[in-house]
């Protein structure tokens, strides 16, 4: 199909405009891109208030039931990169494609398991179809916007969403449940992926490239087990805590394999990650920005759905409603967050964004048993979900600045790993953090975990006002991606 497409395409885009309007051809491939990104943000958290349920259907044993999580988590940051690459050198839009279609077969076996090894293979699936579905659609999106006002707005629509979409899982998990059945989790996917594979090829379309470098098959695999064990080390620090030898084995084992990563990179002719690439600092230290933007939202929200539930006594229906303030305040942050960088700059978004959200954290330290710190907490998670999209999006316009159009893949693949990686990385450092105070209550712990997080919003809104240098104009100018309609 893309063949054809290519023969068939004789006339060349038009020149982008440089307002933020779209045209109706890609507002349709936004829906669609969107859709696709939210669905897969809301897979990261759907599960979590069903798993007792699942866990006495299918006959899952309680030390079990993280895998149901980890299994997802595991494949959708490990294998990120990778397919980030693949996307560049193979095609964005038919490594979206096939992503979706393994989402809708994989969501389908997950609802209709009857067994647990069934169901986790089902979430292995969705999670290697999120790897090739984020950071392809990221891609699409970058390549169907010139660096400006126009991408700014579609990456901060889609921050908002990703973003909404984790908060948005846990009450539509909880709804589900009661409502219906957790099985309804998985069989929504499948109605999406069905809409989505009927639509999509009509509406994307992305620039023919005539090069095709091979692929750097042993830096792939290196990198890809690399942040295999990384996430399950970390995973493993919110079960077994920081000294078991089943965290520090696999996390020293990913930094060993990180180090044989980066020798391979520095030698073979068409490396995974070019070695000029990391070494920008807005890709460096932007995509060190969302790691820590993702981590301390994710794991606020962890903390703060145990604080509701286990001191104030809400159930876990009323607490993740609590929590949708929050939500709402990540979409209005995503959709004021262009604005924001048009009147200063990616950069200072960022810096604002961290300033704001470790200010609206740091009082949720000092929550008591009191039922009247309810509506405190509403008002502060409210803004600092607002300043936490702000800056989620201002990294993302960050690390794909001034990036060629064929590494947007690679540049985005990046981008979506430091996105799952600080969602994988965050709640169980929290959760070690809040659980490892020995007192009568969680409260302390929560307390302390709570200030620990607003500490590294802080501290990395310091180190990125000083650190973090956007590209030259010039620079990215000469590199930035030719805008290509998306009609097909």
């Amino acid at each position: 199909m893309l063949g054809h497409m290519r023969n068939t395409e004789t006339a060349p885009p038009p020149t982008p405009s440089p307002t933020e309007r779209f045209t109706a051809a890609q507002k349709i491939a936004m829906v669609v891109l969107l859709t696709a990104n939210f669905t897969l943000a809301v897979d990261f958290s759907i599960l979590n208030v069903a798993l007792p349920h699942i866990g006495s259907e299918l006959g899952f044993a309680t030390a079990s039931l993280q895998w149901i999580v980890t299994a997802f988590a595991l494949c959708a940051a490990g294998f990120t990169l990778f397919f980030g690459r693949v996307a560049d050198l193979f095609g964005r839009k038919k490594l979206f494609m096939i992503g979706i279609v393994l989402l809708g077969i994989s969501s389908l076996a997950g609802g209709l398991a009857t067994e647990p090894v069934l169901l986790i293979a089902a979430r292995v699936g969705q999670g290697i179809a999120s790897a090739m579905v984020i950071p392809a659609a990221l891609s699409l999106m970058t390549t169907m916007f010139p660096e400006g006002p126009a991408r700014s707005k579609a990456l901060g629509l889609n921050g908002a969403l990703m973003a909404a979409g984790f908060t948005a899982g846990s009450v539509l998990g909880g709804l589900l449940t009661g409502a219906v059945s957790w099985r309804w989790a998985f069989f929504i996917n499948v109605v999406v992926a069905v809409a989505v594979i009927i639509i999509a090829p009509f509406v994307l379309r992305e620039p023919a490239s005539d090069a095709r470098p091979k692929l750097d098959v042993p830096g792939a695999i290196t990198i890809t087990l690399a942040l295999v064990a990384l996430v399950f080390g970390i995973d493993a620090a919110g079960h077994n805590g920081w000294t078991h030898p089943g965290t520090w084995g696999p996390i020293l084992a990913a930094v060993i394999l990180v180090a044989v990563f980066l020798a391979i990179e520095g030698r073979v002719k068409e490396p995974l990650v070019a070695p000029s690439l990391l070494k920008r600092s807005n890709i460096g230290w932007g995509n060190t920005a969302g790691l820590l933007a993702f981590g301390t939202f994710t794991s606020l929200v962890f903390l703060l759905t145990l604080y509701l539930q286990q001191i104030l006594g809400y159930s876990a229906i009323a607490a993740g409603l609590i929590l949708g303030v929050l939500g709402i305040g990540t979409v209005i942050g995503g959709l004021i967050a262009p604005r924001v960088i048009g009147m200063t700059n990616p950069k200072t978004a960022i810096v604002i964004g961290l300033l704001v959200q470790a200010a609206a954290t740091a009082p949720l330290a000092f929550a008591g048993e009191s039922h009247g710190w309810l509506v405190p907490l509403l008002i502060l998670t409210f803004l600092g979900g607002v300043a936490n999209l702000v800056a989620i999006v201002g990294y993302t316009v960050t690390s794909t600045a001034g990036v060629p159009a064929h590494q947007q893949g690679l540049a985005t693949g990046l981008v979506t790993m430091s996105q799952q990686v600080g969602i994988a990385l965050g709640t169980p450092v929290m959760s070690a953090i809040a659980t490892g105070m020995v007192a009568a209550t969680l409260l302390p712990g929560l307390q302390l975990a709570i200030g620990v997080n607003a500490a590294i919003a802080l501290v990395a809104a310091i180190l990125l006002g000083a650190f973090l240098h956007l590209p030259k104009e010039k620079e990215s100018s000469e590199t930035a991606p030719e805008a290509v309609p998306l009609a097909a």
